[in-house]
């Protein structure tokens, strides 16, 4: 499910980048050819605000019991386990649960993936890049000092570009985005990403995020294809990881 700045930047990059033709993403998107219109002219939303805050989701408050079930099922016969169905029922029936069946049955899927996952070696494809931030020490003015390292890779020809800030920040972010577009000479497809709060406003679930509206920005203005890591699998974006270590 895309948010409006989410909707419109997907929008944007499937027409510029992918070549997809217009008549098939207003349909795709249920949009108005005057709206795609608009949307390939800016890079946001004109005058674009969220009204109100979004609603908390109404699973969130019963993740811990739902683990709780599934790992205390590890320890007896599988035909003894919890059924979705019933897990649901328990959450309704005991603990006042007033959501849905569906988003139960994804928490119990996606804790399933979780616990069943191997790894397996990464491929990088031509026109992907990963990022991260750093931590260094300088020497200035005769002066040891800590700085941010901004660090873009592109794992498929192992080039690197690094810049140093002051900080870490969302302008730091922004503007090492941009100069590492200059360096390499154009934009990636496809860029992975940690979890940092700089990029991602609220963990929503394993795979899904809700990005800040600055990075949605980024992302609509140069239009790459985001993609956030899994929590605590710096693996998926290993090749930025280890040019910092």
């Amino acid at each position: 499910m895309f948010t409006d700045m989410e909707k419109w930047a997907e929008i944007r990059r499937l027409v510029k980048v992918e070549n997809r033709s217009k008549r098939s993403v207003c349909r795709q998107f249920q949009i108005h050819w005057d709206t795609l219109v608009k949307i390939l002219e800016h890079v946001e939303p004109p005058g674009y605000r969220q009204n109100r805050p979004r609603q908390k989701r109404k699973i969130g408050p019963y993740l811990g019991i739902i683990e709780g079930i599934l790992r205390q099922d590890q320890g007896v016969h599988r035909k003894q386990r919890h059924t979705k169905r019933r897990i649901f029922e328990r959450l309704r029936d005991e603990y006042g649960y007033r959501g849905g069946y569906t988003a139960v049955k994804e928490v119990v899927r996606d804790w399933e993936q979780r616990h069943r996952e191997v790894f397996m070696p990464l491929t990088h494809r031509p026109g992907e890049a990963q990022v991260d931030f750093g931590s260094a020490e300088v020497v200035h003015r005769g002066q040891t000092t800590k700085v941010a390292m901004f660090v873009m890779t592109l794992p498929y020809s192992d080039a690197i570009f690094c810049c140093l800030f002051p900080r870490e920040c969302t302008e730091a972010f922004l503007e090492g985005h941009h100069r590492a577009f200059e360096f390499f000479g154009g934009v990636p497809k496809r860029i992975s990403y940690d979890n940092s709060k700089i990029a991602v406003a609220r963990i929503l679930d394993r795979h899904q995020r809700e990005p800040t509206q600055a990075f949605l920005r980024l992302v609509s203005h140069f239009l790459f294809e985001p993609h956030f890591c899994l929590v605590r699998r710096p693996n998926e974006k290993g090749h930025v990881e280890g040019l910092l270590g």
